[in-house]
């Protein structure tokens, strides 16, 4: 599968943004999706994932209440819509595919997921 994000770009504080996450290669609604953020010289972590279906998701905790994530499995494409941004979500921003996952849930750790996009680059200014 191939994973296609976009959407980064630069914003103040107290701003939003919205990412999207366009897939292809694979029957979109057969896997979990999430998004992943990166600051350069630490860990990859978690932000938020969603189930195949949508039904279910979850959330970082210092994103919960601000972020959210949602897919269209007609469109193959994922969003992550950012409120209330702060400095510290600044950050590379990764889609990312689970293939394993069963229905109804969806995964919290990087190493659970099979296919990766390039990032998009969001910045925050105080």
């Amino acid at each position: 599968v191939q994973l296609q994000a976009s959407g980064g770009g630069s914003v103040q504080a107290g701003g939003s943004l919205r990412l999207s996450c366009a897939a292809s290669g694979r029957t979109f609604g057969t896997y979990a999706m999430g998004w992943f953020r990166q600051v350069s010289g630490k860990e990859r972590e978690f932000v938020a994932a969603i189930s195949r279906g949508g039904s279910t998701s979850d959330y970082a905790e210092d994103v919960r209440g601000r972020f959210t994530i949602s897919r269209d499995n007609v469109g193959n494409t994922i969003y992550l819509q950012m409120n209330r941004l702060n400095p510290e979500d600044t950050a590379d921003y990764y889609c990312a595919a689970d293939f394993l996952v069963i229905p109804g849930q969806c995964s919290l750790h990087s190493y659970e997921y099979d296919a990766w996009g390039r990032g998009t680059l969001v910045t925050v200014s105080s």
